[in-house]
């Protein structure tokens, strides 16, 4: 008798053995399929039965949390967002009628307690109730407020702010911005998504999925590659005439000015064009694109965002609507001086004020800081990562001493704060006849990358405004200044 009880029992402990595996196997290994199908909304309703977990700014600030609503059969729990449009981007939003975007998609596992498919299933065989965790990010809410406030001003555009030292996501703004506590509402989702607003774009989070001409910013990438490769050195001198003939058209210097024979921190602190122009040809195709892939160039930035949702940055083939490589043909000494079909999104250009900062190494870029478990314990927390060591430290320092030039007594003068050192390099990137920006003739992407304080840095930032009949040391700089001096108080 009791033999065929303990047959009986190894019977059923196979059988469940068995449909635990089949669920795991259908539930972990095949999660991504079943989620990948728009008719399965099982995790979205799922969902709304789960306190989803708060988003935090660095300083405590509540960026998102769910609200309870109802009670019983009819208990759900619904996202609300107490910053409103502040945060839209990057934080995202998560409805069920919409699924998740941005920071919240990314986070999804840690913010609905489900890290692992498997875990949910240990969860319903015991009896536990899956709660969410908290996760505290590094956003300064004072600097993207101040960031959000002079993009208002500005006009279209972004800024990027990135604690050089850990990869740390201070700022990252994108205007016009939209409200994540309105977009479930069906009208307001449409109008959002209408050709009304396709200029405006709200949803599209500026500083890392809109791509632009980065101008005379992209001349330190030019220059570390110069520095790094051994074809210069700070003192060395090349003759920059106020125009050169280049790929069979004129390729000139602001106003035609001739500059003769000088050196990297002339040149960059003038940005003068037909000197970055010469050195690229000197540098070559092949040493050029090494250096722009050290620092994060034709791949996707790892920062923690959806990849769908983040773009690379790089020389760009309209016609096959791909990346160009090392080995395709380009007009060099315009890649050089950031034309050619060069685009950059302003996480890129901050990643390389960061790498600069860093005494050459690039981290990779995070908003999250930590993961608090509903009983205040910390599960996980933030590591810095080195992403890439595009600079030896030498080179940095050389770099930061040119760049503290633009900023002292060049294009860059309006990002100076008083009592710090800052570095930079402003850009203006013409765009005649872009269309979405009305097809006018005066439009130009302005731009501001820099650092601060340059003998030891706290913050790098990337402004970038669209549409703009001003340049980037008039537009740019300016909001630099503001957001930077915010961080270095808070810091």
């Amino acid at each position: 008798m009791n033999r065929q009880i303990i047959k009986l029992f190894g019977f059923i402990v196979v059988l469940f053995a068995v449909l635990v595996g089949f669920t795991a196997w259908w539930s972990v290994f095949d999660a991504k399929n079943l989620k990948a199908q728009e008719t399965n909304r099982r995790p979205l309703f799922e969902q709304q039965q789960i306190p989803r977990g708060r988003i935090l700014a660095a300083d405590g600030t509540v960026i998102a949390k769910s609200v309870r609503k109802g009670r019983g059969s009819n208990l759900r729990y619904e996202r609300h967002y107490p910053l409103g449009p502040l945060f839209g981007h990057p934080i995202g939003y998560s409805f069920m009628e919409l699924g998740q975007s941005e920071f919240e998609k990314f986070h999804n596992a840690e913010l609905t307690g489900e890290e692992t498919e498997f875990g949910s299933i240990l969860n319903q065989l015991t009896g536990q109730k899956q709660e969410g965790e908290q996760i505290v990010t590094n956003l300064d809410v004072k600097a993207q407020e101040v960031a959000m406030h002079a993009l208002e001003g500005a006009g279209h555009g972004a800024v990027v702010a990135i604690e050089p030292s850990t990869g740390a996501v201070k700022v990252l703004a994108s205007n016009p911005p939209y409200n994540p506590n309105s977009v479930s509402n069906e009208k307001v989702w449409k109008r959002l998504n209408s050709k009304a607003e396709e200029a405006n774009a709200p949803l599209v989070n500026r500083a890392t999925f809109a791509r632009y001409p980065p101008g005379s910013t992209f001349k330190v990438v030019t220059a570390a590659a110069g520095l790094e490769s051994g074809v210069i050195t700070p003192e060395t001198t090349i003759n920059a005439p106020g125009s050169i003939i280049d790929e069979g058209h004129e390729l000139a210097n602001d106003y035609n000015q001739s500059w003769g024979n000088i050196s990297l921190d002339t040149a960059l602190t003038n940005s003068v064009n037909t000197w970055f122009a010469q050195l690229g040809q000197k540098v070559g195709q092949e040493k050029l694109f090494a250096m722009m892939e050290k620092f994060g160039f034709n791949a996707t930035p790892p920062i923690d965002l959806p990849e769908s949702e983040v773009l690379a940055s790089g020389l760009w083939d309209y016609e096959n609507e791909r990346m160009l490589t090392r080995h395709d043909p380009v007009d060099l000494a315009r890649v050089a001086i950031g034309q050619e079909r060069l685009l950059v999104t302003p996480l890129q250009d901050a990643m390389v004020a960061a790498a600069v900062a860093n005494h050459g190494k690039l981290m990779r870029p995070q908003i999250w800081k930590r993961v608090v478990n509903i009983d205040g314990s910390v599960t996980k927390r933030m590591k810095p990562s080195v992403y890439s060591e595009p600079l030896k430290p030498k080179t940095a320092a050389e770099l930061t001493t040119a760049m503290e030039g633009v900023v002292r007594e060049g294009t860059g003068t309006n990002a100076a704060i008083e009592g710090v050192p800052v570095a930079g390099k402003t850009g203006t990137a013409e765009t005649p006849g872009n269309e979405a920006c009305g097809g006018g003739s005066e439009q130009n992407q302005a731009w501001f990358i820099g650092f601060a304080p340059a003998n030891h840095p706290k913050v790098a930032l990337a402004v970038s405004i669209e549409c703009t009949e001003k340049f980037g040391g008039d537009v740019a700089a300016p909001i630099f200044r503001e957001v930077a001096e915010t961080i270095l108080a808070g810091g």
